[in-house]
């Protein structure tokens, strides 16, 4: 089954399991779903953000509960592994904030940040910020350049509150930025 025909048939439903399990694909799906008026574009960014902030605090909760445990060992072993704890040690919050922009760390960094001594609150409140962040931009960008270049060249006219919705999610998007921003120049 294709990823549109996932969100044709199971609708938020598959843009919440999918933003958690698949990612980015899907997310991107859903905006052009959100485009063609068949989802909801805040709800679609809803679905999204909520479906990898939940996927990343539940790898997040293994790596902490079951560091010891042989599949959490085995994550260990590999470079990726490594390669997140070391990051996540010279620069905790930016990474907590941006693991699940960085190709090929997005599953295993919650894992190794659970391993790791950050507070659950402190990964909890970077984790939601971040999955707000991630979800407005891939929906936003499904949705804005989904259709293709002849509506990215001048074509495209949003229609009623549309506009109302991709303002609001670039306001969202700058208050995030800038939160982080002063969390980071507090922490220096």
């Amino acid at each position: 089954m294709t990823i549109e025909a996932l969100i044709a048939q199971y609708g938020l439903a598959a843009v919440f399991l999918g933003a958690g399990i698949e990612g980015e694909t899907m997310v991107l799906a859903g905006g052009l779903f959100a485009h063609e008026g068949l989802l909801s574009l805040p709800g679609t960014m809803i679905a999204a953000a909520t479906g990898s902030f939940v996927a990343d605090q539940a790898f997040f909760a293994a790596g902490r509960r079951f560091r010891e445990h042989r599949w959490v060992k085995r994550a260990q072993g590999k470079p990726a592994f490594a390669k997140a704890l070391q990051t996540l040690e010279r620069h905790p919050i930016g990474f907590i904030f941006a693991f699940r922009f960085l190709y090929g760390l997005r599953t295993v960094s919650p894992i190794a940040i659970g391993t790791s001594h950050v507070p659950t609150r402190t990964f909890l409140c970077i984790n939601a910020a971040s999955a707000a962040v991630w979800a407005t931009l891939f929906t936003g960008l499904g949705y804005v350049f989904g259709t293709g270049v002849a509506e990215l060249l001048g074509r495209y006219r949003p229609h009623g509150r549309q506009w109302l919705w991709v303002a609001l999610a670039a306001i969202v998007l700058g208050a995030v930025f800038g939160a982080v921003r002063w969390w980071r120049s507090r922490d220096a």
